[in-house]
């Protein structure tokens, strides 16, 4: 007999959490509003019930969190060498392998593809919020 733990709600929760991460503190990093616009249409990062079935395990979702948290551990230090792209491919492959859409290669989040940092993005976080 094997015992198996079933993934808790936190889990789905914080995957649904790292999904927005990236269309709020990682794409804009590296892409237009316009190239987000079209993730969001293609259902990039887009988790349906379904696909938390795929994850249902303790160990099965632990892998997604942690894949995910790698990529954007990765795409975050802005100058992304080499040596990361073995790990970048595996940890796509790993997302990839349960049902998650996660369509980028490594070449393009490179230096040269990085977005100015005087491009303001509807999709980053506001700093602040106005009191009305």
């Amino acid at each position: 007999m094997k015992i198996v733990y079933a993934s808790t709600p936190g889990q789905e929760e914080k995957i649904v959490e790292l999904a927005n991460y990236f269309y709020t503190d990682i794409f804009p990093l590296y892409f237009t509003d316009e190239d987000i616009q079209d993730f969001e249409r293609l259902e990039v990062l887009h988790i349906r019930q379904e696909q938390f079935e795929r994850f249902s395990t303790l160990g099965d979702a632990f892998q997604v969190i942690t894949s995910m948290q790698t990529l954007i551990s990765i795409l975050e230090s802005g100058n992304i060498p080499k040596k990361y792209q073995m790990m970048f491919r595996k940890n796509v492959q790993i997302l990839t392998n349960y049902g998650i859409c996660f369509p980028f290669n490594y070449s393009q989040f490179s230096e040269s593809n990085h977005i100015h940092l005087e491009y303001i993005s509807t999709y980053t976080k506001a700093a602040n919020r106005l009191l009305l």
